[in-house]
Formats: C-alpha cells, structure tokens, sequence
C-alpha cells in the first residue's frame, strides 16, 4: 500500500515529522518498507540568477554564462535554447550527483571556456520529461535550497511517498484514510471529519440492476446510478501527481476518479459507457461455465461456473470484484456513464481471481473484506467528485439486494490487558483507545465493532487493539513468580511418559528416529488402509502430500529407501507420531512404529551376519510393550493388515479385539512399490490401547527371591499339523497357575519323516515346562500330579497325544 504524506495529511490533521510517522506505523503493525523523498535526492540543487549570457565563441549552440549562486559569480557553459540573462534558474554545483542523467558533476572545459557547474532541466532533476531547456523560476532568491523552494511553491515535487506492508487482516488500512485513524488513535493528530456530500437526482436512472436469487450470497448489495453529460478528458494535475506518486498511469479522469477511490477510502468503483450498456439492465449473476470477457486488460477470460459476473442483454461486461470488461469501458467520446458501487463476497472474489489468474487492486481489497456499509456513500462521495470535474447532471440512485448485516458487539473486559499481554493501561484509555479506533462503547463496556473491521471476532481482538495502539514497545520484563514450596504435580501424562519410554527403549536397540510428514501421495495412503475422501487434503502442501498418513510405515519405508539410494543398506529406523484413521479429531493415535531393513550386522570373518527375520521385530516390539508396562498375558493372533506377509507376521492382542501391537515381515508387493530392497520387517505398538495400571505407584515392586529348587519337565505331543504351537504352550500354562511358572516350545518335528512316525497330517511339538515351588520343595508325587494335569489339560484344548 502506497500513499504520499500530503495525502495521508488529507485525512489527518498533524504536525508529526515524517520519521515520527514511519515509526508510529510499523508499531501500530503497518510495518513501512520503503520511503521515498524526493527532496532528499534534490538537497544538494540551489537556485542561482542569470546575470550575462553570451554567445559561445567556438560553437553556435552553446552560451557563456554569468551566473549568481550562494558562492558568488560562477561561469557555465549551458546549451539551452532558452539560457539568457535574467532568469533565475537551478544549478548544480561541481560535486553535486544529478539522478535524471546518472552523472556527478564536475569542473570541466568545453570548447576551451570553463564551465564550473550545470543548469538543470526538469527530466534532469526527474521532475517532469521536459528537456527543451533549463528549469525558468518565476521568484526566488539566490543561493536558496531548491527543495525548500518547491516545498513552498510546488509542494506535490517533493511530496515524500511510504510504502507499507498490510497484513490480510486489515482490510481498513488498504485506504488512505483507515491508515490516517489508526495514527489519530496513537495520538499523532487528529482524524478530519468526512461531511457527507448528498447528491440531488435529476432525473429516474433509465439503468435498472438485479441480482440473482442463487447469487445474494455473492453479492449480497449493488448500488449504481446514471450521469449524462459529462466531459472525458485528463485528470486534474493535484489527481495525476498523487497516481503517479504510488505507481499508477493516469488514464482519463472517468478511470482516474475510480482509483483514487479504491486507494482513497479503500471503496472500488466501477464506472459503465453508459451508451454501450445493451437492454438498458445490468444483472449479477453466476456464470454457467464457457461465457467469455475481453477485460480492460484487453486479455479475454473464460468463466467458470459459479463466477460472479455483471451482464446487460448482451452478456457479460465484468467480473464481479475483479475486473470491468473493455466494451462498456469509458474512453475520451464518452459523455454519459453508469457507475457501479456494490459489495462482494471475500472468499468468491478469491477464488475467481485464483481461478482467472488476475490480480487487480479491486480484488486485492475485496477478497479481504471491504467496508459494505460505506457503499451507498462511496457512490455519493464519487458522483459528486464527477460532478465537479466532468460536469453533467446525476440520476436517482438504483439498487438491488440489501446491505449485509455486520453488526456484532463484544465485551471489553479491562483486566483481560493484563492477563494477555502483561501490560497495565488505565481502563479509561482503553476506552479512548476503542473509541479512537471507530468502536461504539456503550455503559456496559459492550464494544460495538465498526464495519471497516471485519478482523475483530471476539474480546481478545479488542484487547489486541488497546495494546497494539499503546505501544507493545512499552512491555517490561519482570521475572517470575518464586514457585511454592513443595513437590510439584507431574507435567507429562501418563501416554507422554509411555512415548518417552518406547523413544528411549527403542534408541537403546540402535534404532534412529526420524521425524516424517503426517501427509502421504494417495497410492501409499491406500495402500496402508487410507485414501479416502474424509482424509484427503484441501489445499496439500505438494502434490505427493495429499492425504493424512493412516500408518508411520509410508515414511519410514520412503526414508528407508531414500537411504538405500546412497549406500545404506542395513537400517533400524523407528518413529513416534500420530496415524489417522478418518477425518475428524477424535479419529488420530499416536503410534510406535520401527522398521528394520537388511541384514543384522555388518560382514565379519566368523559367519555372524544373517538376514533379519520376524523374530527380531518381535523381540523390539516385546521390548517396547515391557517398556511401556503391557500385560505379559498377551496373545498373538494370525489375521494382521494385507500389508504384512500373511504367513511371516502377527498381532498382540488382550483377547481377540483388542490390538495392542502388531509385528511381522512386510509383503513384496510393499517393497516393490516403495523400491525397498529386503527383507523389510516392522512392527507397531499402540500405546493407547495399552491399559493403565489398576493403582499407580512411584516405585519398583519388591524383589521377590525364592530359595526353593525350581524343576524342569519335558513333554512331546503329537497334534495335527494345523495346530498352533500357541493352543499348546497357553494349555499347559493353566493346568496350575500357582506352581508353573513359564512354558516354552523347543523342539518341533514335521515333514515327511514324522508323517512316516505319527501319521499323515501330524507333527510333534515339545514342551519344556518349568515348576517354581512356594512353600516347601516339590515331591515326585507332587510333580507327577501336575504332570497329569498338564497332560489332561492339552489333549482338551487341543486333542493332543504323547509322544511314545
């Protein structure tokens, strides 16, 4: 946003200095980029006075000059056709650096006659592209400053420009005059006071406007009204120089007036040939997607449906909040106009000028919310400036739809400065505050929100404007309430300290964390179970990001084979993060996934190097379950997600429905599509899935040590081959909870030869089981007892037989 300080002082009755100003705008949070001062490049220029001129000896173009300056008689040669005695003109003194020819002066000799100096024209100084002759002055006295002269006589030369940056949450201060308030409410003037400026009619608008029932929400509002007989032509010069001073081209003064307008007051205009207008109607409308536009860019733009567009008989003549079409534009015959004053909404604006891919000071505002109740007076505040400069007489104004209701209020609680910002501010200069800034506070301290703020949505904005007009600069450190004296409450919750136990278990392995996305490409996220509608991204970072990960594996395994690319090929990779298993905030859980990858050690003489198998992602994932306290009660079950290897992996259950972690070899088909060389194995723990103790204590359990002789026994059963060595190993486990303290499978016979032994269909699985007496050493009878029971127990559960 650029604006000059004569400008800005339109609107702000100040004597600030120019510094006082940038400093007080980038506080209030209009941070200032850049400032242009044209008497600073002008500071070295003085006025002198022409005292003889006579003709070069040795060249017919060029004048021997005597010229008056602060430093006494100077001669320069001077080839300006208008140099002569008597005129008072601006000179450059040797040393001076004159911007318009990028050059220093300096003394020299031309065609044998010294010249100590330069006189300068208007292009030379970059004050107009006159460059016929040197600058003529109608007054001043020698050896005065130029810039002071011109601040005196023309002060628009050297009127200094800022350049700010705006936020997209301050729509207000994208005008001249909402920058002006923002300054009055600091205190560095006062705001003028706007007089309305009514409009008498003279005659009905023969244009009438509508506004499609499917199309309010777009455009809620439209206002125009007709004037005829107006006069075309350039701007005023004061108009012009303020366009030129922020980077615009001065086209014709119907064009210029909308603007300086849409700078002015932040109020975009729109202003109709009216004689080119077709059926005498203009509607606003959704585009049904093919209809073209050659815009005032002279570019033709194809609409899409829903676009808000204007239309008359004819079809579409401009983009809703964007941009006017070229056929109805205003050119120098024009002599009667239509214009337009309406409010647009925000988000439609934004997309259709995404969609178009045009950038227009118009869109620019109303995609960030302009003031819509301001409408029907920005139509008064530019017919009347029409008036004035282009003549002609105004119609009766026409409307279509309402003006949207923007009302809201908040309570201003004056203890909240303190609580959120740390400031104290007396309550009645927060109400000052307020009140500087356009709001209406009422007995209660109910702070009616002004319309040109669509940004204020709740109390702790009211509070963000007290603080941010007293200056955050005045904040003061102060050191910390003393702690009270005691132990305090744990910080971490009990899943923290589960993930901080699984990271620091899993580290301890040789493990390396990594930190991924929680995004993935759709094929990887359909792949782990996701992809669909409810997880896919709006507006994705990249477009291989566009779904919530429903699994850590797509990371680990794009790391993994990122890492394999460059030479690693033997990796233990884990991660902790959350995995997502639909769209909506309750439907994410952290997860404890590792992956392993390789072989199990680097190549040694004595043969240790193997090929990692399901077992060791089975012991790290037991590890992480003891780490994080799981029941060692759990059961693996077969049926894991079609990710895994179906006959290489499982799931840790505590009972059938209930996962706590899954573990297992990864499929090829994984590995093929992520260009993982294996084998590939990982597993899953999920933390909160593990139930929390019944009590939960600080300290280690007590050691328990019995001095009683421990017993092994041996049992080998003939099952079915489809038995699972599991069934086995739980039966026998509770045959006598009290006295068996652990059941290991360590032999198993299969294949042919044990067909040929036991039968077609059978296999024999060997079980250790270890007896663990309390009270007093076990006899044979007690061990036979048990015995029986382990035997009697097994053969029920899963018809096995001993082994003879």
């Amino acid at each position: 946003m650029k604006f000059t300080l004569s400008w800005l002082k339109e609107h702000l009755d100040t004597a600030a200095s120019l510094d006082e100003i940038a400093y007080a705008l980038t506080d209030l949070g209009l941070e200032v980029e850049e400032i242009s001062n044209p008497a600073e490049k002008l500071a070295g220029f003085a006025l002198g006075k022409v005292v003889a001129a006579e003709k070069h000896p040795d060249a017919d173009k060029l004048r021997v000059c005597q010229v008056e300056t602060a430093g006494g008689p100077t001669q320069i040669v001077c080839g300006a056709p208008n140099a002569r005695e008597g005129i008072t003109v601006v000179v450059a003194s040797p040393g001076t650096y004159v911007p318009g020819i990028d050059i220093t002066i300096q003394k020299g000799v031309i065609r044998g006659q010294e010249s100590f100096g330069m006189m300068c024209s208007m292009r030379e100084l970059e004050l107009g592209e006159d460059h016929d002759g040197i600058i003529e002055l109608p007054s001043g006295e020698v050896g005065q400053s130029f810039p002071d002269w011109l601040a005196a006589h023309d002060p628009a030369k050297v009127d200094p420009v800022i350049e700010i940056a705006i936020t997209p949450n301050r729509p207000d201060a994208l005008g001249v005059r909402g920058i002006a308030r923002d300054l009055a409410a600091r205190g560095l003037g006062t705001l003028k006071t706007a007089a309305p400026r009514p409009v008498e009619a003279a005659f009905p608008c023969p244009v009438s406007v509508s506004i499609d029932a499917d199309t309010a929400g777009q455009a809620p509002v439209f206002y125009g009204r007709m004037i005829r007989g107006v006069k075309n032509g350039p701007s005023p010069e004061w108009l012009q120089q303020r366009l030129k001073a922020i980077g615009l081209r001065p086209i014709s003064f119907l064009v210029d007036v909308t603007n300086y307008f849409t700078f002015d007051a932040c109020r975009p205009l729109h202003v109709f040939d009216a004689d080119k207008i077709t059926g005498a109607s203009l509607r606003v409308h959704r585009a049904e997607g093919g209809e073209t536009l050659t815009g005032l860019d002279e570019k033709t733009y194809t609409f899409q449906p829903g676009m808000t567009v204007i239309s008359d008989a004819e079809g579409p003549e401009s983009i809703g909040g964007v941009m006017g079409g070229l056929r109805t534009g205003c050119t120098g015959e024009t002599v009667n106009v239509f214009v337009e004053a309406a409010y647009f909404d925000p988000v439609r604006t934004a997309l259709t000028g995404r969609a178009l891919k045009i950038n227009s000071d118009a869109r620019y505002r109303f995609e960030r919310g302009i003031d819509p109740l301001w409408t029907p007076s920005g139509l008064d505040e530019a017919t009347a400036m029409i008036l004035e400069i282009a003549g002609g007489e105004a119609s009766e104004v026409v409307m279509a739809g309402a003006l949207p209701d923007v009302a809201r209020s908040y309570k201003l609680d004056v203890a909240r400065v303190q609580s959120l910002v740390g400031m104290e501010i007396a309550p009645e200069t927060q109400r000052a505050t307020l009140t500087a800034l356009g709001f209406a506070l009422d007995a209660d301290d109910m702070a009616a929100v002004p319309s040109w703020r669509p940004d204020i949505l709740g109390e702790a904005d009211l509070v963000e404007e007290v603080a941010r007009v007293a200056s955050l600069t005045k904040l003061q450190g102060r050191p910390m309430a003393r702690a009270r004296a005691g132990v305090p409450k744990p910080i971490l919750t009990p899943q923290q300290r589960r993930e901080q136990a699984a990271r620091r278990m899993l580290a301890s392995l040789g493990y390396n964390e990594c930190v991924t996305y929680s995004f993935v490409d759709g094929k990887s996220a359909e792949r782990f179970g996701g992809g669909d509608a409810a997880r896919a991204l709006e507006n994705p970072i990249s477009a291989d990001l566009g779904h919530m990960r429903p699994d850590l594996l797509p990371g680990l395994l794009m790391a993994a084979a990122r890492n394999q690319a460059r030479g690693f090929a033997d990796l233990a990779l884990f991660e902790v993060g959350p995995a997502f298993s639909g769209g909506e905030p309750e439907e994410q859980s952290t997860h404890v996934t590792g992956l392993l990858v390789g072989q199990s050690g680097p190549r040694d003489p004595h043969g240790a190097r193997r090929a990692l198998d399901v077992y060791d992602a089975k012991a790290d994932m037991e590890a992480v379950l003891s780490a994080i306290g799981a029941p060692e009660k759990a059961q693996i079950f077969r049926d894991t997600p079609d990710w895994f290897h179906p006959g290489r992996s499982g799931r840790v259950g505590l009972g059938p429905k209930k996962t706590i972690a899954l573990f297992g070899e990864l499929h090829p088909r994984v590995l093929e599509q992520f260009g993982l060389k294996g084998p590939a194995l990982a597993f899953t723990v999920l933390p909160a899935e593990v139930p929390l103790p019944k009590k939960s204590v600080t300290t280690r359990p007590a050691l328990v040590l019995n001095d009683l002789q421990a017993v092994d026994r041996d049992f080998a059963f003939v099952v079915d081959a489809s038995v699972e060595a599991a069934s086995l190993v739980n039966a026998a486990a509770g045959a006598d909870k009290a006295l068996i303290q652990s059941v290991r499978v360590f032999d198993e016979f299969t294949g042919a030869k044990a067909e040929a032994q036991m039968g077609e269909g059978r296999k024999s699985l060997a079980l250790t089981v270890r007896l663990q007496p309390v009270d007093r050493t076990l006899t044979e009878k007690d061990i036979e007892a048990v015995s029986d029971k382990i035997v009697e127990k097994v053969a029920k559960a899963t018809g096995a037989v001993l082994r003879g």
